[in-house]
């Protein structure tokens, strides 16, 4: 989940006026599509095709090779809304119970996520509509719905997630969800309640991994981006690339102090990019780290920050923790704090970072937190790297995504803690991460991004032919 392979594109448009939007895929064990005949591991992607001014529709491709290429199905579209320009992002999943499979897919501007069902992948039936609920925003996105284990208990439920944008409380884009229940064709939330998956600003429309069993923790990934200004954020001397992915995540439901359901969102183990021992740690009470990690090629870092000895009651009201990334060449800085007390919050600042600067990239983001007093205890742990911050309350409890934008790379990391109880202690550890792409790169330490070309045009230049690419 941390090392990729940059493989040619495996699904293309059908023609020049037209453009592959988001989906899914699932992998047909049981040939309900027919289209794998020899094979219990054939792949179907279910995706959308959208025209310029035009309708949007839901189409499927097969792969027999595990993924690597697709062929379009003879049949496409096989869903449509009647020339709807605003019907997409299909999210299917395999339903044991009623042994059929089930789409969910938006109705962007209506609301509304509609709910179809399919024996073969290939023929839909509209089962029901989710519609109207927590926040409307301006559009519904990239819904997904997926079973999922709750803390402390041998039963599952299920989670429909849906993507705002605009709408967010920040602006922009985020992302919503829903514990409930769901029988096949119908699915009803716990309560009303609008749940937000993160409190930063750039985590979006996350997806869910196909074929976890339900008991197992899910696994998810989203696009760390936000739709206000994603295409005006710095880039590269070789201009277009933009954006990236946040961390793979587990994902469970815990019943968490008087929020209720809550969508635990973890980091998927880092052990593949995490050193056999930190550059740093210590314990304290009320003391600081101070680290310079100009030497950590990666220029990321883990770090992860736990506090013991917590009281039940009466919580020094200047108790803090801090952390505090920064440039020593610039100045510039990233902090994040916690306070303990009362009904404690945690805090972050990118308003100190002059590389980027735009009227919806918000600089200041808070969560409240209540501390679990019956345990006593608090964990901070997230990865920064080169233009990316993630971090997680008590283990995930709740979690904050947000890029920045430094004029020169930060070097330096500083934990400091202050107006603790008596008892109370911090143990820092901060470890440098693997880079996950140095062997990928070449002698000049650039990684090359996928060289597939489609020559799309043939044209007459002079006593010859140019084809032209893309």
């Amino acid at each position: 989940m941390y090392h990729w392979t940059n493989q040619p594109i495996a699904i293309y448009p059908p023609d020049s006026t037209h453009q592959i939007f988001s989906g899914s895929a699932v992998v047909d064990a049981n040939n309900t599509s027919g289209f794998f005949p020899s094979q219990d591991n054939g792949v179907v992607a279910i995706y959308t095709i959208n025209e310029s001014f035009g309708p949007q529709v839901q189409a499927i491709a097969y792969s027999t090779d595990g993924g690597y290429t697709f062929t379009p199905y003879s049949g496409n579209p096989v869903l449509d809304d009647n020339g709807s320009p605003q019907f997409r992002d299909p999210k299917v999943i395999w339903h044991a119970e009623t042994e059929k499979w089930v789409m969910v897919v938006a109705y962007a501007q209506e609301f509304t996520v509609g709910i179809f069902t399919s024996p073969n992948l290939k023929n839909w039936t509209h089962a029901s509509n989710f519609s109207h609920v927590g926040l409307l925003g301006l559009q519904y996105e990239c819904p997904n719905m997926v079973e999922i284990p709750m803390e402390g208990s041998d039963e599952t439920m299920y989670l429909m997630t849906i993507s705002l944008n605009p709408g967010a409380p920040l602006g922009g884009s985020i992302t919503t969800y829903f514990p409930g229940s769901f029988n096949g064709t119908h699915f009803s939330p716990v309560d009303g309640a609008a749940r937000i998956a993160d409190f930063g600003k750039d985590n979006y429309a996350g997806q869910f991994f196909y074929g976890i069993p339900g008991s197992s923790n899910q696994i998810s990934i989203a696009w760390a981006s936000n739709w206000q200004y994603t295409n005006l954020v710095p880039t590269g001397p070789l201009e277009g690339w933009r954006s990236s992915m946040s961390l793979p995540r587990h994902n469970y439901l815990k019943n968490i102090t008087r929020v209720g359901w809550d969508l635990v969102s973890t980091p998927y183990p880092l052990s593949p990019v995490l050193p056999s021992s930190p550059l740093a740690s210590k314990t304290m009470g009320n003391g600081s780290l101070l680290l310079d990690y100009s030497s950590v090629a990666s220029n990321a870092l883990y770090f992860d920050l736990n506090v013991t000895g917590i009281p039940k009651a009466n919580i020094s009201g200047t108790a803090t923790l801090n952390i505090t990334f920064l440039s020593s060449v610039t100045g510039e800085s990233l902090q994040g704090g916690f306070f303990l007390a009362g009904d404690s919050a945690f805090w972050i600042n990118r308003g100190n970072i002059r590389g980027f600067d735009n009227p919806y990239f918000t600089d200041k983001f808070s969560a409240g937190h209540p501390l679990n007093v019956t345990a006593g205890t608090f964990r901070l742990n997230g990865v920064i790297d080169r233009s990316l911050f993630e971090v997680f309350l008590d283990g995930g409890e709740r979690s904050a995504t947000l890029s920045f934008f430094p004029e020169q790379p930060f070097d330096t990391v500083v934990v400091k803690s202050g107006g603790l109880n008596e008892g109370m202690s911090v143990k820092a550890e901060i470890w440098g991460l693997k880079s996950a792409w140095a062997d990928e790169a070449d002698q000049n330490g650039m990684v090359v991004g996928n060289v597939t070309r489609q020559a799309v045009r043939r044209d007459r230049v002079g006593g010859g032919y140019g084809e032209w690419y893309y």
